[in-house]
């Protein structure tokens, strides 16, 4: 579990609770149209379960962190076993920040956190999803050791996510 205090902004980083549940859904709906990552395409707001994360990532072997600041959400993400693939394949998952709270390491810190929280759980590899246009993200997920992968694994239902990456754990 990871429980720290971000030296800027005094920003807290916290496992989920469900009061959070409206708040976070609206982070990934405003960053998400930020970047123009619309349902149609079967991006993240898309997900059916988008209101209801916290019971989501209750489930055995995930894990979701918000990202506080003054009791006002500005950010998450989490990871979770990959839908339909090896059962030693996990995902990281709905990694979503407001414009205030980027550059300041809380998406690699995230990325890390569920990296090592999945290790922990037995996965092996960690697999993620993306698309073209978010290029600091891709530069964060390389930098962390995830290679780009041709073909799609399980069943994410990201239809438009054209940048796929895997990690060994």
């Amino acid at each position: 579990m990871m429980t720290s205090n971000a030296t800027r902004l005094d920003l807290q980083v916290r496992p989920i609770m469900a009061v959070d549940n409206p708040h976070i859904a609206q982070v990934i709906r405003d960053v998400s149209a930020e970047f123009g990552l619309t349902a149609d395409k079967g991006y993240t707001v898309s997900d059916p379960d988008l209101d209801r994360l916290f019971e989501v990532y209750s489930a055995k072997d995930s894990a979701y962190w918000i990202v506080e600041h003054q009791g006002k959400v500005m950010g998450g993400g989490g990871v979770a076993a990959l839908s339909c693939s090896a059962p030693d394949i996990c995902e990281l998952q709905k990694m979503y920040f407001l414009p205030e709270v980027r550059g300041l390491g809380l998406a690699r810190k995230l990325a890390v956190c569920a990296m090592e929280h999945a290790r922990q759980r037995g996965f092996r590899r960690c697999y993620l999803e993306t698309t073209a246009s978010l290029t600091r993200a891709i530069k964060l997920y390389e930098s962390l050791g995830f290679e780009l992968i041709d073909t799609a694994m399980g069943c994410t239902g990201h239809v438009d996510c054209e940048v796929r990456m895997l990690k060994v754990l």
